[in-house]
């Protein structure tokens, strides 16, 4: 098998003209694959899982959503799901037709919302990972209270490790932390905050019942092939929940990834990639 190269780094422009910064890896006529991370997270969250797709011959592109990463803050504050699908929007008018969809978190709400809006002559399929209209509220609040915290930095990459190890005590602490300082930003204070813009969490969480009621009435319009997979850990999405998408999509598949908690790609990279790669395979081929 021939080696993979080095992903490419690829500059978006949204309507409002803000930067969203993307990297490509793959073949270049291969299937087109757009990953959107979750809330918090950056275009390195899915981990291996990129090299593996590039491997089976797809084009990859992982983004990092505004607010996120090297992509710019929006100057007004606006981080509600419609500006992520809006954003996707923009980014789709940009590359050929017949993408799919994967997005985990706040990047499946994002894709959901975007195909509803008649996207999908440009996106073929939708690949949800852990994410469906009625998210458990007490998990919903364990990830705002983490955002939330720290709202001074860090005096080093090594206390921003604690942070995280406190966060996510299923996963081992990594002796090396090297990793993790590109999802800092260290300031002229010295001092090093996360990569997001805080003001994304600064109206709180927005109300539940009317966000749920809002995505499953995206979710009946969803018509392209559909994977929702899901961390079997999860304290995001319930598995009363999961199937409660399926009767609002019915032809929508589901894989519970056992072991996982809500960041599956990250937990078990290998039991998420072999799923997606089958339903991607099966469903970009047609």
């Amino acid at each position: 098998m021939a080696s993979i190269p080095s992903p490419t780094q690829r500059i978006f422009i949204n309507r409002d003209g803000l930067r969203l910064v993307a990297d490509e890896l793959g073949p270049e006529d291969g299937p087109l694959v757009l990953l959107l991370h979750g809330g918090g997270q950056t275009r390195a969250s899915w981990g291996r899982a990129v090299v593996q797709l590039a491997e089976a011959g797809f084009r990859a592109i992982t983004l990092d959503q505004r607010g996120h990463g090297e992509s710019d803050w929006s100057p007004a504050g606006e981080y509600d799901p419609s500006c992520y699908s809006q954003d996707l929007e923009d980014i789709l008018r940009q590359l050929p037709p017949g993408a799919a969809l994967v997005g985990a978190s706040l990047g499946g709400l994002a894709a959901m919302i975007t195909i509803a809006n008649g996207w999908d002559n440009s996106a073929c399929a939708l690949v949800l990972v852990d994410i469906v209209p009625r998210i458990d509220r007490e998990g919903s609040q364990e990830i705002f209270d983490f955002m939330a915290a720290n709202p001074h930095g860090f005096a080093s990459v090594e206390e921003a490790a604690d942070a995280v190890a406190a966060y996510l005590p299923h996963r081992p602490r990594p002796k090396d932390t090297s990793g993790l300082q590109r999802n800092l930003r260290q300031r002229d204070d010295g001092r090093y905050y996360w990569h997001w813009d805080p003001s994304m969490i600064s109206r709180g969480i927005p109300d539940q019942n009317e966000t749920t009621a809002r995505l499953e009435e995206a979710a009946r319009k969803i018509r392209v092939p559909t994977l929702l997979i899901r961390g079997a850990r999860s304290r995001l999405v319930s598995i009363e929940a999961a199937r409660e998408l399926l009767q609002v999509i019915p032809h929508a598949e589901f894989v519970d990834v056992a072991d996982a908690h809500h960041m599956v790609a990250g937990d078990a990279n290998d039991a998420f990639v072999a799923p997606l790669l089958e339903f991607l395979g099966r469903t970009l081929s047609n």
